[in-house]
C-alpha cells in the first residue's frame, strides 16, 4: 500500500488522530526511502502514542523492532533486547539464534550494522522503537545522545522512535545533543471520547441507544476522569446496570428517564471507584450484585480517602506539626509531660471565645515541633539529617509551609496545612488517637 492509502484507510479506523496519522505517515514515507534518524512522540497515557505509530508501520510493511525501556534496567539488557529482535527480522517464527552478548555502545554499534547487513535489509529503513523513553535518562547519559545519532553512527538508515509520556525539554542534558523531530499527541476531547466508546456497543443493541447511554456517562465521569482506558473500562463495566432494567422487562430501549433513575445511584458510587484506586473490577462487580439483592454495601476504604503515603516517621512530623498549629503553647506540657495521664483529665477551658479549628493553623518553631515530635513517636528516634530532610519534603509536598523571617539567624517557622479529616486517617494507620491530644477536643 502506498502512504496515501495508507493514510486514508487509518484516518477512517481511527478516531481523533487523522493529524497526527497524516503526519507520521509522510515521515515514514516507503521502506526505501531515506528516514529522519530520530522522532520523539510524547502524550498522555491512554492517547494513542504506540497504537498509532505501530499500526502505520504495520500498514507500510516496515522493519520494527520495539522494546520498552522499564524491563531494560541496565544498558547490557537494552542493548542484547535489540540485536535479539534485530536478528529475527527476517527469521521464520521459532528458529533459534544465538544470544550476541553486548556491554556497551561501541559493540552495539558493530553488532547492528553487521546484522542489519547479514539480514540484506541495509537497503530498507529500519525502525527502532524506545516505549516509555524516559526511563533511558536514568542509564548512562550518553545513552541517549547516541540513540539520536544511531543513523549517523552506523551509516544505515535507521530511525530511532521515543514513545514518552513527558516533553522534550525534560531529556536535554547540559552536553547538548542532535534535536530529534517532536510529535504531541493531545489529549482526546469529550467528543471524540463518545465516538470511541460508541465503538464498544454491545451488537444486541442499536447504536442510537449505546450512544445514549454514554451520553449520560460521560455526563457523570468526564470531569473527573480523562484518562480514555480507564473511562472505556469504567463504562464497560456500568453498562449492565443500565441495561437491567430492559432485561427484567420493566421498561423499553426508549424509556430513557427510567433508565437513568435506575442507573443515576449507581454511577454516583462508582465514582468512587474511578481509576480502580480503592477496589477492583471483580470486587466492584461483587458490590454492585450485593446491592441488586438489596443488601447495602459500601466501598471499602472509603474511610480513608484522605490517606497519604508516607514514610513512617514523616507521618509522626505531620501529626506533630497539627498539634503544634492547632494547641496552644501553654497546653504543651500538660498534653506531653511524663505526667500527662495523670493532668490530662484536669485540662479546663475557661473563658474560650473561639475555637482553634475555626481560627486556622498558628504558627510554631522547629523546637516546639521536634519537642512534641519525641514525644508522640513510638520508641527512641536520634536526632539526624534525615528527619530534617523529611520536613522539608513535607514542604515540598504543600502539607507544611515555610513561614519566612527578617531575621536569617532564627529558627524556621512553619504552618501545618493539612485538614482534620487528613490527619486522623493518617493518625489510624500509625494506631494514635489524635483526638486525646487535641485542645479543642477535650
Amino acid at each position: 500500500m502506498t502512504v496515501e492509502e495508507v493514510t486514508e484507510k487509518l484516518q477512517e479506523e481511527i478516531v481523533g488522530r487523522q493529524k497526527q496519522i497524516e503526519l507520521l505517515a509522510n515521515l515514514f514515507g516507503e521502506k526505501h526511502e531515506m528516514s529522519l534518524p530520530s522522532l520523539f512522540i510524547y502524550g498522555h497515557t491512554g492517547s494513542g502514542k504506540s497504537f498509532v505509530t505501530s499500526k502505520i508501520l504495520e500498514e507500510l510493511q516496515s522493519n520494527v523492532v520495539t522494546v520498552n525501556c522499564v524491563e531494560c534496567y541496565c544498558q547490557k539488557v537494552l542493548y542484547e533486547q535489540l540485536l535479539q529482535k534485530v536478528s529475527t527480522l527476517t527469521v521464520a517464527h521459532g528458529v533459534h539464534m544465538d544470544h550476541t552478548k553486548c556491554d556497551n555502545m561501541n559493540d552495539f554499534v558493530k553488532h547492528l550494522t553487521a546484522s542489519v547487513k547479514e539480514q540484506k535489509i541495509e537497503d530498507e529503513t529500519l525502525y527502532i522503537i524506545l516505549d516509555k523513553a524516559e526511563k533511558l535518562r536514568d542509564m548512562e547519559a550518553h545513552i541517549l545522545p547516541a540513540f539520536l545519532r544511531l543513523q549517523e553512527f552506523t551509516e544505515l538508515n535507521i530511525c530511532v522512535i521515543f514513545l514518552t509520556e513527558i516533553i522534550w525539554e525534560k531529556f536535554r542534558s547540559n552536553t547538548g545533543m542532535c534535536e530529534p523531530y517532536t510529535v504531541s499527541f493531545p489529549d482526546y476531547t469529550k467528543e471524540e471520547i463518545f465516538d470511541i466508546l460508541c465503538l464498544d456497543c454491545p451488537p444486541e443493541y442499536s447504536k442510537e441507544f449505546y450512544a445514549s447511554y454514554v451520553s449520560l456517562f460521560l455526563s457523570v465521569f468526564f470531569y473527573v476522569c480523562r484518562d480514555l482506558n480507564e473511562i472505556r473500562h469504567l463504562a464497560t463495566l456500568n453498562f449492565p446496570k443500565f441495561e437491567e432494567p430492559i432485561k427484567k422487562g420493566e421498561a423499553t430501549v426508549n424509556d430513557t428517564r427510567k433508565l437513568w433513575k435506575n442507573i443515576e445511584p449507581h454511577l454516583k458510587r462508582a465514582l468512587q471507584t474511578v481509576y480502580l484506586r480503592e477496589v477492583s473490577s471483580s470486587q466492584w462487580e461483587k458490590i454492585q450484585q450485593e446491592n441488586i439483592a438489596g443488601q447495602e454495601v459500601l466501598v471499602p476504604s472509603l474511610h480513608s480517602r484522605c490517606y497519604l503515603e508516607l514514610p513512617f516517621y514523616s507521618k509522626y512530623l505531620l501529626i506533630a506539626s497539627y498539634l503544634a498549629s492547632y494547641n496552644p503553647a501553654k497546653s504543651d506540657r500538660r498534653f506531653f509531660s511524663k505526667r500527662c495521664d495523670k493532668i490530662k483529665g484536669s485540662i479546663k477551658k475557661k473563658n474560650e471565645r473561639k475555637s482553634n479549628h475555626l481560627l486556622g493553623p498558628k504558627i510554631f518553631t522547629m523546637d516546639r515541633l521536634l519537642a512534641i515530635f519525641y514525644s508522640i513517636v513510638e520508641g527512641r528516634v536520634a536526632s539526624s539529617a534525615n528527619l530534617f530532610m523529611q520536613i522539608s519534603s513535607l514542604v515540598t509536598l504543600h502539607l507544611l509551609t515555610q513561614v519566612s523571617s527578617d531575621d536569617p539567624l532564627e529558627l524556621p517557622k512553619y504552618k501545618c496545612l493539612v485538614s482534620l479529616d487528613t490527619i486522623k486517617s493518617i493518625s489510624r494507620t500509625v494506631n494514635f488517637e489524635i483526638l486525646r491530644y487535641l485542645y479543642d477536643f477535650l
